[in-house]
């Protein structure tokens, strides 16, 4: 199996141009796989590129651990890179088919016939609780209290299409993430699961980030982690609509439109290429 490794501000999957090669088999245990960073290629997790009938390619993601996602920001501006840089798809601007629906992603700069940088519309966030989901109160909860670990914190829920648990601190502490990232994705409030977000403000445009991924665990960045930040900080009155996200592997700039879109523009690097030689093992 033929393989690009590629990431978004560090956070890193194994991509598979199912256009010519298509993948069967059971993809979640290939994912496990790959993604384990002692014995398989190493990484966030598996992502498809295949054909759609709807856009010019889909995007189809698995975590580390295996389990489908919805979506994911950075993966996303990995899969426009590839289609633009192979002729999947053609012109700056084009849709992609995630598990959310259609999204579109324009190529922002070009290097050397290299995409460098790209912006996607993530489209509207979704604030219903049901829809997030969660059962804690509010449309969305905002600074709703949550017990975690036999400590209290205030919590902002929303979803971009994937659930995001955002709790705004003075001071990001691996304690925060290692220990009560994997507590709040499992926590009974969320029914499928969801990821948890340390965000520390700057000012109004900036704020540094850390994250614990649903299905597979700290990451380098989340772009959809990202979004609901940004979305979470306008909404508790902290951040800017417009505001610059300071990850562990790079920045993000997010903007949540008047329109009601939220835009995130970031970097796409292809890192290397190879071939996996132990079949869907």
């Amino acid at each position: 199996m033929q393989f690009i490794k590629m990431h978004g501000a560090g956070n890193d999957y194994v991509y598979v141009d199912c256009f010519r090669e298509p993948i069967t088999g059971d993809v979640s245990q290939l994912a496990r796989a790959v993604s384990d960073r002692h014995t398989g290629v190493g990484g966030d997790g598996l992502v498809l590129i295949t054909p759609s009938e709807q856009a010019p390619v889909r995007m189809r993601m698995f975590n580390a651990d295996g389990s489908e996602a919805e979506m994911c920001g950075n993966a996303l501006r990995c899969v426009a890179k590839y289609a633009a840089e192979q002729g999947l798809a053609s012109g700056d601007e084009f849709p992609v088919e995630t598990g959310t629906g259609l999204l579109t992603v324009s190529i922002v700069e070009r290097s050397g016939g290299r995409v460098e940088e790209v912006q996607v519309n993530m489209g509207a966030p979704i604030l219903k609780s049901a829809d997030i989901p969660t059962t804690l109160p509010g449309d969305p909860p905002l600074n709703e209290p949550l017990q975690v670990g036999g400590d209290m914190f205030e919590v902002t829920c929303v979803s971009m299409g994937n659930p995001h648990c955002i709790t705004f601190v003075d001071e990001i502490t691996d304690a925060h993430v290692l220990t009560l990232g994997p507590q709040i994705e499992t926590h009974a409030v969320f029914p499928n699961r969801v990821n948890a977000e340390f965000i520390r403000v700057l000012s109004p445009d900036a704020f540094e980030m850390r994250v614990w991924e649903r299905g597979s665990g700290e990451t380098m960045a989340c772009g959809t982690g990202a979004c609901a930040a940004a979305v979470a900080g306008v909404l508790t009155g902290r951040t800017n609509r417009q505001v610059r996200a300071h990850l562990r592997g790079g920045e993000l700039l997010l903007n949540w439109t008047e329109q009601g879109d939220v835009l995130m523009t970031g970097p796409a690097t292809e890192v290397f290429r190879g071939e996996w030689s132990r079949g869907g093992a």
